[in-house]
């Protein structure tokens, strides 16, 4: 009778353990993750033969790199984490491009990758990569799972800052054996990363002197990037720009963050920019960059980059703030959180009247144009109008890299967020 209860508990116990593979699915769903998108191989079967009836869906890519620009997609439409799984080595290796145009367009990605046994790691094993080393410096941060047990902790912290702060990608390496041992599987009550505290909540000063810095100027302009749509903020610019009548310019990213048809838009600036946009930047005097990095193809040389203009810079991300413009007022925190609050503060609206119908001479004087004589020759701008009035404005456009993404950003008004879906910083041809 004692052995039978013996082997009894035993069995209670041997129930209880599960293989990382079997965590690594649990993780995902306590994470409520809709779709994966991957390849498979040998490193990562494991992983697949969990998956294969854990009811989440999963896309299954032509190439690596075609899986992780989906994800990408995803995470720029829904705002969510995108989850990318491939296996070691050159499946790994594969991923890098997405990687790194997911850190350049600050997109939240999960990526799982395969790696060789533990036993194994550090001798040039085959299809071994140390994708940990290779991708430091395009991740936000990384890992590689060392014990099964602590797949749980990982996969939970990784979600947690792929998606909040600046949004940027996580990868998680997995060895094969991690996957395969089993061990008793233990949910993360709370998560404890002393070393990471994103500041999303403005200084209050530092809002105060900006509703001060817009009571004063005549000619303001909003520059609204990517960090609007990341914050889930384009009701608030509206709303902050609509009371302070003051102009809106986009970056290539930040379209859809604006109505497009109102009064106060100028529409997209920098190298491929209307002139309008570019004018309003060179003449304004005082620039509120809003989640936008100033970079190159927005600025152009910089030392004649918005000459007059006192700049007020609203970034998550401390570091981009005053990396490549100097800033007179810098605001660390989360777009939505800053708008609420120049809202509340609600300034008194500065005598812009003027500027505004310059901007509005600009308009007239330069819009984008095309030549229209030849009736028979079908132009890009032309197939791009007729897009917009066949679709009404309410698709989701997609494009690749190069002239072509041009003419979509320039004549396909977007009259919602979260409907552009392009690659901005890295240009990565392909995608």
């Amino acid at each position: 009778m004692m052995e039978k209860a013996a082997l009894a508990e035993k069995e209670v116990q041997s129930s209880s353990r599960i293989s990382g593979a079997e965590m690594l699915i649990n993780a995902l769903k306590r994470q409520k993750v809709e779709v994966l998108f991957g390849y498979p191989g040998g490193a990562v079967l494991p992983i697949y033969d969990s998956l294969y009836q854990a009811g989440l869906k999963h896309v299954l890519s032509r190439h690596e790199q075609g899986a992780i620009h989906a994800a990408e997609g995803y995470a720029r439409i829904s705002g969510k984490p995108g989850v990318v799984i491939a296996t070691s080595g050159p499946g790994a290796t594969n991923l890098v491009t997405g990687i790194t145009d997911a850190m350049m367009d600050s997109l939240p990605l999960v990526i799982f990758t395969g790696q060789v046994g533990t036993g194994v790691i550090g001798t040039d094993a085959f299809q071994e990569a140390d994708i940990v080393g290779i991708t430091t410096p395009v991740t936000k941060h990384n890992y590689q799972v060392r014990d099964t047990k602590d797949i749980p902790r990982i996969v939970e912290e990784a979600f947690y800052i792929a998606s909040t702060g600046r949004p940027g990608p996580v990868l998680i390496d997995i060895p094969k054996d991690i996957a395969t041992l089993v061990a008793e599987e233990t949910e993360p009550k709370s998560i404890s990363l002393p070393g990471y505290q994103p500041t999303t909540e403005p200084n209050y000063l530092q809002i105060r002197r900006l509703v001060e810095a817009v009571s004063s100027s005549k000619k303001p302009l909003i520059l609204a990037g990517a960090g609007v749509l990341h914050a889930k903020a384009s009701k608030q610019l509206l709303e902050f720009a609509e009371q302070q009548q003051i102009p809106v310019v986009n970056t290539l990213l930040g379209l859809g963050t604006f109505p497009p048809e109102h009064p106060l838009y100028i529409g997209m600036g920098g190298m491929h920019g209307i002139y309008a946009a570019n004018m309003a930047m060179y003449e304004c005097d005082l620039l509120i960059n809003i989640g936008a990095r100033f970079d190159d193809r927005l600025t152009g040389n910089l030392s004649r980059f918005a000459p007059y203009a006192t700049v007020a810079h609203i970034d998550i991300d401390p570091a981009e703030i005053g990396k490549n413009v100097p800033t007179a007022i810098p605001v660390v925190g989360d777009a939505k959180q800053a708008l609420l609050q120049l809202i509340k503060q609600n300034g008194k609206r500065s005598g812009s009247e003027p500027w505004r119908k310059q901007i509005h001479a600009w308009l007239k004087e330069a819009p984008y144009h095309y030549e229209k004589e030849d009736s028979k020759a079908l132009k890009p701008q032309c197939v791009m109008e007729l897009i917009y009035e066949l679709s009404k404005g309410d698709a989701i456009v997609t494009t690749d890299v190069g002239q072509h993404q041009m003419w979509a950003a320039q004549y396909y008004p977007f009259k919602r967020p979260n409907a552009w879906v392009t690659s901005g910083g890295l240009g990565t041809m392909g995608f």
